[in-house]
């Protein structure tokens, strides 16, 4: 029941936007943090003044760009210091403030992937830069798949703990020796054998079958949803 008023008042909020707006063609994407910590997201290129902070317990309603194309991610530990500067100990993009828009961000990051066009949208769960320990779901509403196979667009995810598989030479660590993350190989071993399948690979391929491991790697396809109504984006669901 809890649910169901959830969802008529998420599908009310999208129709009183809607009217506000006019009717705008950019697609609904709603950013949930079930996570117990502040997260601040990011995006390259930038997309018209994205809201960086998500508090906890918060669902951030957004619309984004269509066309778009570009990576999102989200910045973990963040502080400022006593001369104002804003850094992040995972996903800092080097701006010293909040706003994270077009800079390149620091590894390890799961990067979310997306190609917006008319309503069609190609998306990702990317570990290729690594991953910054927070459990992540995209989750389409409604739409059916035009690539990548047939039928409804299916959920992606890396939900599991990847600090417990992630080999020594690959650890993140912050200032006082802290996990805060995994590398990708290919990032920080600086050796071509790590930027295709590799065993490294295949390790984050067990926990998270639905993200992408290695450059290249097309398992799953690329999915490419079209007539989706919102995309649900939730950082350590449940």
């Amino acid at each position: 029941m809890a649910e169901k008023s959830v969802f008529n008042l998420l599908l009310l909020l999208h129709l009183l936007v809607l009217f506000a707006t006019g009717g705008n063609s950019d697609l609904i994407f709603y950013f949930e943090n079930t996570c117990l910590e502040t997260l601040w997201l990011a995006s390259s290129p930038s997309d018209r003044g994205l809201d960086p902070t998500i508090e906890p317990g918060a669902l951030e309603i957004y619309f984004m760009s269509d066309p778009w194309s570009g990576s999102l991610w989200v910045r973990t530990k963040c502080t400022t210091d006593l001369s104002g500067h804003f850094s992040c100990e995972t996903g800092d993009c080097g701006s010293g403030e909040q706003d994270c828009q077009g800079g390149l961000p620091k590894y390890p990051i799961t990067e979310l992937n997306f190609n917006i066009q008319n309503n069609v949208v190609s998306y990702e769960l990317s570990l290729i830069h690594g991953h910054n320990n927070i459990a992540v779901r995209i989750e389409p509403t409604g739409g059916s798949l035009i690539a990548g196979g047939s039928g409804p667009c299916p959920v992606v995810d890396c939900v599991e703990d990847i600090s417990n598989i992630c080999p020594a030479p690959l650890v993140a660590k912050n200032k006082n020796g802290v996990y805060v993350g995994c590398y990708n190989p290919c990032d920080v071993l600086h050796d071509p054998k790590y930027c295709k399948a590799n065993e490294y690979s295949e390790r984050f391929k067990q926990l998270c079958k639905f993200a992408h491991t290695f450059p290249g790697d097309n398992s799953p396809p690329l999915y490419k949803c079209s007539g989706a109504t919102s995309y649900n984006i939730t950082f350590c669901p449940v």
